[in-house]
């Protein structure tokens, strides 16, 4: 993973315009930035280079952003993904977050805020050493998390986590055993904006990865009212 200011990005838009606007700014911002227009695009790139993160818009022609994302992560594809929508309510957030998107920004939008949110997500995706220097491998049944290294592994080898997952992994392994609200746990991701079923999706996403039964949490529990917390063990 390269750092923040050299990281390279796919901006996905069928919005020529937008496209263009986006790669000089970006560009300007630090960024490597290749374009493309539609997913078609988008696969061949991914195909042929290990990008940072893409920027992907929802509504395009042929197959739509959030059925990329879907599939991409059914693939084990896990770059970060920050969407970009004209509809920008609560539903259409969490859809996001179901389908797989790391983050979700609505149009129009501020660039620099979109620079924001795109370092935000690539310092989620490798977490500072402070952070994590001391923070011993996570055992979670047969499956064990290395926060420093953002991995989770087991029997069968590495299991893919996307970097928001990984990041919320990390903020709960940070505090297991402690009660952490939605609230706390959408500052640790760095979205304080995070609806609390926003949240509720990531964490059922994530216990499909280290649950070995997802409806009857062992490892991540809910505490009725006051949020979630991780209770690692064999």
């Amino acid at each position: 993973m390269s750092t923040a200011d050299a990281a390279h990005l796919l901006v996905v838009d069928d919005d020529a315009r937008l496209r263009s606007l986006l790669q000089r700014f970006l560009a300007e911002q630090g960024f490597r930035v290749t374009t493309a227009s539609d997913a078609a695009e988008a696969r061949h790139a991914l195909s042929a280079v290990s990008f940072d993160l893409m920027v992907l818009d929802v509504m395009m022609p042929g197959e739509s952003g959030l059925t990329l994302t879907q599939k991409l992560r059914q693939e084990g594809q896990n770059v970060p993904i920050l969407m970009l929508t004209a509809a920008g309510g609560p539903d259409d957030r969490v859809a996001g977050f179901e389908h797989g998107v790391d983050d979700y920004l609505g149009k129009p939008f501020d660039p620099r805020e979109l620079a924001l949110r795109i370092r935000t997500i690539l310092r989620r995706a490798t977490p500072p050493v402070s952070v994590t220097a001391n923070l011993a491998p996570v055992q979670l049944g047969h499956r064990w998390f290395d926060p420093e290294r953002g991995e989770l592994r087991g029997p069968e080898g590495n299991i893919r986590l996307t970097g928001g997952e990984a990041a919320l992994l990390a903020a709960l392994a940070r505090h297991a055993g402690d009660i952490l609200s939605r609230e706390a746990i959408a500052e640790a991701l760095g979205t304080p904006e995070a609806g609390e079923r926003a949240i509720d999706v990531q964490v059922t996403r994530l216990r499909r990865k280290i649950e070995p039964d997802p409806r009857e949490p062992r490892f991540l529990q809910t505490i009725r009212h006051r949020g979630y917390v991780l209770r690692p063990g064999a």
